[in-house]
């Protein structure tokens, strides 16, 4: 144990860290110690599936906050093929969750989803933990290493896990409430709060540990939380009162057989995460079909219903733009961090949790601001806050360009400016990603609801990987991120996307048209609007029916 009087800041960030854990988790031990069905008002379900969801996000956040710096510093690739294959591992996270969802919908039922996909995560959380050869410095022998192959078994574990468990808790969420209960909105606060403590905490943690004391200890403890949030979910399952079970009886042989495609998904994406081009071939295979599948239905609607579809895809096609850029965060701009910023003695993958710690605070801020607006009738459209989310990621970059102010890599940027950064795209999230959801929600005709969100997170799948590509640039041609070539590449892509949101700013009025919100109600098949009650997002811009 480090005297305290030689504790550096990072040292003091995870001391506080891990108090605000010890914190959170006795509040978590009075809550279950209470013998009424209902805590401050809400379902003590909603509270188990909070600490479940709390531990899956700080054993995957603090995870990835790693991951980049791992591949560099311990598989020694370089840093522009690192990015790669971070971006590789992001797209798959996003795309694996329309197959959990799928088999849940049809046969598991959300709460044995979530417990195989809890179960499998935490394998490959564990598995993250298996270092295999140290102290080599040649990158040929230590990636010829066989414990390179329970590196990539450990990726491919962990995102079929989240493809089981991300969407599938969330929809439990909404089950614990009927549709018309007016505590739904609060429910997903408190869940989505949840969410993001889990990420800043884990972050922190998991990050500190890795970084000084070692990767496995790192890997370790994310892996124990796992573990933890399992054990609460299924400890917890009285408190879900049935909710999440399968749609109908389910047959022991069939239930193995969903079980036996889930560990047979792990064998592929095993095989897929180490080719990444494959990945790419793929993306763009499947986008062109979903897109000419989507016109295809687009075409037998009627002319209101077929404009709705032609704004989805407008809004559907920015999501590359945006989140390609936004990713850079555990890629490009860790590794920047890393190396060209003045951290003042704290880890780099600390600043992973400056996001969700901004989310936490902001989130509700928004919230209220677009009711506050709403009501005076100055609440921008939806693609209008698509432009703004572009224009503040953009700028983002530029502000961070301006800040390093020299290609000089003896001269470090201020940490102020990682701080500014991760501000404006924070700030650019909240901008895009509740109103994006809510706009899918709203505006697809509802035998297509479920196709389109999957189209959604496939579009968000695809910027993960348009950000690996932008990554892997800034490695330039020797694979070694260089200060002068990286700050080109972020003062060319923020402009870009400024006029990218000029562009689309423009044409807000016209998507605004396609929308119809002024006939959306007339449409709706059910008081309440395909996914409303699964997602809980707040109203997207100026969409408010009337409800019967």
């Amino acid at each position: 144990m480090k005297d305290i009087s030689l504790w550096t800041e990072g040292d003091w960030i995870a001391a506080i860290a891990a108090v605000a854990l010890f914190a959170v988790l006795a509040i978590g031990g009075v809550i279950s110690m209470r013998k009424s069905e209902e805590v401050i008002g809400h379902p003590r379900g909603l509270f188990v599936l909070f600490y479940a969801e709390m531990w899956e996000r700080f054993s995957f956040y603090g995870m990835r906050a790693l991951l980049i710096l791992y591949l560099t510093k311990f598989w020694l690739f370089s840093d522009g093929k690192a990015s790669l294959i971070y971006g590789a591992y992001g797209s798959l996270v996003y795309i694996t969750p329309v197959l959990g969802g799928y088999l849940a919908d049809r046969w598991l039922g959300q709460r044995k989803a979530v417990l195989f996909g809890g179960a499998v995560l935490a394998l490959g959380h564990l598995a993250m933990a298996y270092e295999g050869m140290q102290g080599v410095t040649d990158p040929a022998v230590k990636q010829a290493d066989f414990a390179i192959n329970v590196f990539w078994l450990a990726l491919a574990l962990i995102i079929v896990g989240s493809g089981f468990l991300k969407a599938n808790i969330s929809v439990i969420v909404g089950q614990l409430y009927k549709m018309t209960d007016s505590r739904r909105d609060a429910a997903y606060t408190i869940f989505y709060m949840g969410v993001n403590v889990g990420a800043a905490l884990g972050t922190i943690l998991v990050g500190y540990l890795g970084e000084t004391i070692g990767w496995s200890w790192g890997f370790g403890l994310a892996g124990i939380g796992m573990v933890l949030g399992l054990i609460i979910f299924i400890v917890g399952k009285p408190a879900l009162k049935g909710q999440g079970e399968p749609p109908a009886p389910l047959a022991k042989r069939l239930e193995t057989t969903l079980y036996v495609v889930g560990a047979a998904s792990v064998a592929v994406i095993w095989f897929l995460i180490q080719y990444q081009d494959v990945i790419q071939g793929l993306l763009i295979v499947c986008g062109i079909a979903m897109l000419a599948y989507t016109l295809y239905e687009a075409f037998k609607l009627p002319k209101q219903a077929r404009e709705r579809i032609f704004a989805i895809l407008f809004l559907i096609a920015l999501n590359p733009v945006f989140w390609g850029l936004f990713e850079q965060a555990g890629g490009s701009l860790n590794l920047y961090t890393d190396k060209f910023v003045d951290k003042g003695g704290v880890p780099t993958s600390l600043f992973q949790s400056i996001n969700p710690i901004y989310i936490v605070i902001f989130a509700p801020l928004f919230a209220a601001l677009w009711q506050f607006l709403g009501r005076r009738g100055l609440e921008p459209s939806a693609p209008a806050k698509f432009a703004l989310a572009l224009f503040q990621v953009g700028a983002g970059f530029l502000v961070f360009v301006w800040g390093a102010g020299t290609g000089d890599p003896a001269v470090m940027t201020g940490v102020v400016f990682v701080f500014l950064i991760y501000l404006l795209h924070t700030t650019g999230e909240l901008c895009l990603s509740p109103v994006g959801l809510s706009a899918m929600t709203r505006l697809a005709p509802l035998h297509l609801g479920s196709f389109i969100m999957g189209a959604w997170f496939y579009m968000t799948a695809v910027g993960s990987f348009v950000a690996g590509k932008i990554g892997e640039a800034t490695g330039g041609e020797s694979g070694e991120m260089s200060k002068e070539l990286t700050l080109a590449i972020y003062n060319e892509i923020g402009w870009w996307t400024i006029g990218i949101g000029g562009v689309v700013l423009l044409l807000s009025p016209i998507v605004k048209k396609w929308m119809h919100l002024d006939t959306l109600g007339e449409h709706e098949a059910h008081e309440e609007l395909a996914g409303d009650a699964e997602l809980g997002e707040p109203q997207a811009a100026g969409m408010h029916p009337e409800r019967k």
